[in-house]
């Protein structure tokens, strides 16, 4: 198993999922190789919850890093699991040739770039 989905995989012990019971674990790569961990954390105010993804990124961000490399996402699911619509245009910002490696807890993965999975981003630079 990749490196950075098992640290994905240990992420996701942490979720904090109680109302859908749905956890997820992620592992960003920054450009300089650091690796960034996050899970999906929900609350009763539903629209509070953030997705591993992002918690991930807002840790990167918040330790100074703006590029990376890619990143890995893992959930119970059938086939791999892929970034919601609001995970991938918040990892747009900082790097749109992300790599993204979507696995399942079973070991089914695939990788695709970012680009490819987002394919009208949002842009305050194309207004």
């Amino acid at each position: 198993m990749n490196t950075l989905i098992k640290k994905a995989v240990a992420a996701r012990k942490n979720a904090y999922a109680p109302y859908s019971k749905f956890k997820v674990g992620a592992a960003l790569e920054a450009s300089n190789g650091k690796v960034y961990t996050g899970c999906n954390v929900e609350n009763s105010s539903y629209g509070i919850t953030v997705c591993a993804e992002r918690v991930a990124l807002f840790k990167a961000v918040s330790d100074g890093a703006r590029k990376f490399k890619r990143i890995a996402v893992v959930a119970e699911t059938k086939g791999p699991c892929p970034p919601c619509g609001i995970c991938r245009q918040a990892l747009h910002e900082f790097s749109p040739a992300l790599e993204v490696i979507m696995a399942n807890t079973k070991g089914r993965t695939r990788k695709v770039k970012l680009k490819n999975l987002l394919a009208h981003p949002f842009s305050l630079n194309n207004h």
